[in-house]
This record gives structure tokens, sequence and C-alpha cells, in this order.
């Protein structure tokens, strides 16, 4: 798998990390254009290759009564405006077999959440499309059983895989990162640092997940000193996106 394997990529040759990065879900259009827009910028004035990311949907929330999306196609119809307005490539996770090709039509990468990434149907399907297939670590893997979500990826005729580290359970209620297997992993596929979701308390009383925004920069830089390929943060603070990116590069 080469950076270069993804339509649209800009400033390959920056020797730059690449960055994941954009709302958790899509909302809207307005909210996902303007989010675009001032990542394009910093981005393009560091070279940065970017990927714009954007769930089209939620089908892992805690409680049922919480934001799943605006619906399949209205939201993936905004990812693919994103991705010609600014000539960028897109990222969209899956939880369903239906949702790969469904999915594939409008974006450039397909993203297998963490609690799914062991189910091979999806892993396959994802794989099929002949698009690159982000495989975020499962907090309950190790990073050594990677290796096997690859594997799917490859037995199933494509080279084009990367892994996502989201950091691994620490108790009931916390997690950590264990930059350990950063290059464990590189050694099957590039390897990307989920900042934000691996600083995330899960599995509070309230039914909303917590976390450590306070700590996203200092995970972030920690993962560039280990060498990591890429970074994934979600966000709607554009500053201090532009604090992370200025002082990491």
């Amino acid at each position: 798998m080469q950076l270069s394997d993804i339509p649209q990529i800009k400033h390959v040759d920056a020797d730059n990390f690449f960055l994941l990065a954009g709302p958790c879900a899509i909302e809207g259009e307005d909210m996902a254009l303007r989010i675009a827009e001032k990542v394009v910028k910093i981005t393009d004035d560091l070279k940065i290759p970017y990927v714009f990311k954007g769930s089209f949907k939620k089908a892992n929330r805690s409680r049922i009564d919480s934001f799943t999306g605006i619906g399949d196609e209205k939201a993936l119809k905004i990812l693919r405006k994103v991705s010609e307005t600014f000539g960028v490539p897109t990222v969209t996770d899956i939880h369903e077999v239906n949702d790969a090709a469904m999915a594939a039509e409008y974006v450039d990468i397909l993203q297998i959440p963490a609690f799914l990434v062991r189910q091979t149907d999806l892993v396959v399907a994802a794989a099929q499309t002949g698009k690159v297939v982000n495989l975020k670590k499962g907090q309950f893997m190790s990073p050594e059983a990677m290796k096997h979500a690859v594997q799917k990826v490859k037995d199933s005729g494509s080279d084009k895989a990367w892994i996502t580290d989201r950091g691994t359970m620490f108790g009931y209620q916390d997690m950590i990162v264990d930059f350990r297997g950063i290059p464990t992993m590189r050694e099957f596929a590039p390897t990307v640092l989920d900042v934000t979701h691996s600083l995330q308390q899960p599995n509070q009383t309230s039914g909303v997940t917590g976390g450590r925004p306070d700590m996203i920069e200092t995970i972030a830089r920690a993962g560039i000193v280990n060498h990591v390929d890429g970074l994934f943060i979600e966000l709607i603070l554009i500053q201090q996106m532009l604090k992370v990116t200025e002082q990491i590069c």
C-alpha cells in the first residue's frame, strides 16, 4: 500500500505524515464544507497529505437516543461534494456488508470500525470494492493480531490496507496508547494513530463517552516520534487542529 494509491491525495512527496481529519459524523453540508475548507488550507500550507473524514452514519452509539445520522445517501452525497469541491479524498466507516458497495460509490477509503474488525464478511466486502481499507485495531486486540485482518484484505485480492490504532482498554472506563505496538503493526501495513479516539473514556454511566482532549497534542507528538505513518483526528475546533499540526510539523 502506497500513499499515492489514494485518489486525489496531495503532498505525497513532502516526507510528512498524512492526516485523516473531519467531523465525527456528517451532520449537514454547510458544516462539512466549512471544516474541509479550513483543514485543506492548513494542510496545504504545511504540505500535509490530507483525507477528509466523516461518518455517513453512526451505528455504534451507547444510547438509542444518540444522533446516528441525517440519512445514508444524503450524507454520502455530502462526502462526494467535499471531495469534488476541494479535490481531496474522503473516508467513511461502514458497519454492514451492504454498506461497502454503497459507500464505495461516493468515497475513496472504507473504514472498518474497531469493534467490527474481526468481522470477516465485512472486511472482505470492503476489500472487494477495490477501495483502500482502513482497519481500526480493536480495543481488545493485540497489535500482533492485526496481521490477520490485513491478511483478509490481501486474501480478498487487494493490497490496499492500512491499520489505525485507536487505543487499548485500560480497565472499564479508560483507554491507553501502547506505543510498543506501532512498529509491530507497521510490519503488516502503514499505521495510523487515532489521536482523539485513543483519548476516549468509554462506558460512562451516563451513556455518553468522555475523553481527555487536553492530551491531544501530547499523544499526537508521541505518535510522530514513534514513526506512525499518519494521524487521525476527529475535530470541531479548527484552532485546536491548527495548533496540533503546527506544533508537530
